[in-house]
């Protein structure tokens, strides 16, 4: 089962979660290395990047989810502001009152931590296109005859 439908049936799964991407991008870091055989390193490229790409999109629609479910609570909050207080405030003032509430917070909290995340896939996949450059290089330099090219 993916991280994402873990996630829509029990948010409390978020916290394995961020452990488990924390601990796949120790191992992705390896991936960006550039030793060795440059044949091998440009066979491998495709399936990391695809693999890495995947686990970026799936971080994307958690982050997604929890968004949906920050607006949703904040409706919520909000609608009782304004019906409790039977329109004595305005709309703009219910909306602060709405974001000042406790279960609000403690979503954003998690959106910005799970943003974190995806923030370093990012840089991952930056890493990533940067070695494909890199390994294109030497692949014109050996072609060029430089063939004792090492890394």
């Amino acid at each position: 089962m993916s991280w994402f439908n873990r996630i829509r049936t029990n948010v409390s799964e978020i916290v394995p979660a961020i452990d488990y991407y924390e601990q796949q991008l120790a191992e992705a870091r390896m991936e960006c290395s550039l030793k060795g055989n440059v044949e091998k390193h440009s066979r491998d490229m495709p399936g990391i990047v695809e693999h890495r790409f995947n686990q970026l999109q799936e971080i994307e629609a958690i982050l997604e989810y929890l968004n949906i479910e920050l607006r949703k609570i904040k409706t919520e909050k909000y609608r009782k502001y304004l019906e409790h207080y039977n329109r004595a405030l305005s709309s703009r003032d219910a909306d602060k009152y709405a974001e000042g509430e406790q279960d609000v917070i403690d979503q954003q909290h998690i959106i910005n931590e799970f943003a974190l995340v995806r923030n370093k896939y990012m840089g991952l996949i930056k890493a990533l296109d940067s070695k494909q450059f890199q390994i294109n290089n030497v692949v014109k330099l050996r072609a060029a005859g430089l063939e004792d090219v090492s890394l």
